[in-house]
């Protein structure tokens, strides 16, 4: 009998883990292999594929276009890691009690629950040389009026601009969640001690915050690279390319330039940047934590 039961209790978190296991290989790591392998061949998404090896990547890394587009998600991380600090400085300046604060949490969270199409849309109509509200302000000043989004060297900046209101808003929420679970014994250990303020803030709360830290960081960092929507409909990759991004890049070449293969291509190298990245920071988490 005791045996039966043991039995029982070893195959029981395999039978409960199963389907969530087979949805993930048959959406996640078959897609995944299929796309692997697909980046072999030359195809048009219709007739006959061609195995051509390695010359999909061959012909990418000297394709100026994915340069440009690689550039660009660079660009895309660096400034995305604008929003976890600055989440925090809402979360912190929302996470007090009084009158009215419900009301102001919720418009801070608005950006976040709003489609991407929607922050595109409200961007390119604030970015609007004739009538958006940044250019009728630049010329009240005297200044003249800029097209951010018909401008090679604005056009990515506006973009990223337009992405980082809503990542805000997420990291805002990630912190506001780590912060109603801070330890009220650590920090009332840390006032008896004369500790408020910054010291407060660096030596009690922010270690105390580094799970929503890391998640803040790692889902921002995807959604630098995977940036598609905002791009789609504010420039479609123009003027000339000089907005692009992988992602784009990848959508662009599959589909209005039919060589799918070479899209598989691009999606690989994306993926092994987004594996190098988020491998990293797992590192950094667990070394971390056993220092």
């Amino acid at each position: 009998m005791q045996n039966l039961q043991s039995r029982q209790r070893q195959w029981m978190p395999i039978i409960f883990l199963a389907p969530a296991l087979i949805m993930f290989v048959i959406y996640v790591i078959f897609p995944i292999c299929q796309s692997l392998l697909l980046s072999l061949y030359e195809w048009d998404g219709l007739g006959e594929k061609t195995f051509i090896g390695l010359d999909n990547y061959a012909e990418l890394f000297t394709d100026e276009q994915f340069w440009v587009s690689l550039r660009n998600n660079i660009y895309w991380m660096v400034l995305y890691m604008l929003a976890p600090p600055l989440g925090l400085a809402v979360a912190l300046f929302l996470n007090q009690k009084v009158l009215g604060i419900r009301l102001v949490k919720a418009m801070f969270f608005f950006p976040f629950v709003i489609s991407q199409v929607v922050v595109a849309l409200v961007f390119s109509w604030f970015y609007d040389p004739s009538y958006g509200l940044l250019n009728i302000a630049i010329t009240s000043l005297g200044f003249e009026p800029i097209a951010i989004l018909t401008e090679e060297k604005w056009a990515t900046f506006g973009i990223i601009a337009a992405g980082l209101w809503p990542q805000i808003a997420y990291c805002m929420i990630l912190y506001l969640t780590g912060l109603n679970n801070l330890s009220p014994d650590q920090i009332e250990a840390a006032r008896l001690d004369g500790a408020y303020g910054w010291k407060m803030l660096r030596h009690v709360i922010l270690p105390q915050l580094r799970p929503a830290t890391f998640i803040a960081i790692v889902v921002t960092v995807i959604g630098a690279l995977r940036s598609f929507d905002l791009v789609a409909t504010m420039t479609s990759g123009g003027p000339y390319g000089s907005s692009n991004v992988l992602a784009y890049f990848m959508y662009e070449q599959s589909i209005f330039n039919y060589r799918v293969g070479y899209g598989a291509a691009i999606a690989t190298v994306l993926f092994i940047i987004m594996d190098i990245y988020i491998a990293y920071f797992l590192w950094r988490m667990l070394k971390s934590e056993k220092a």
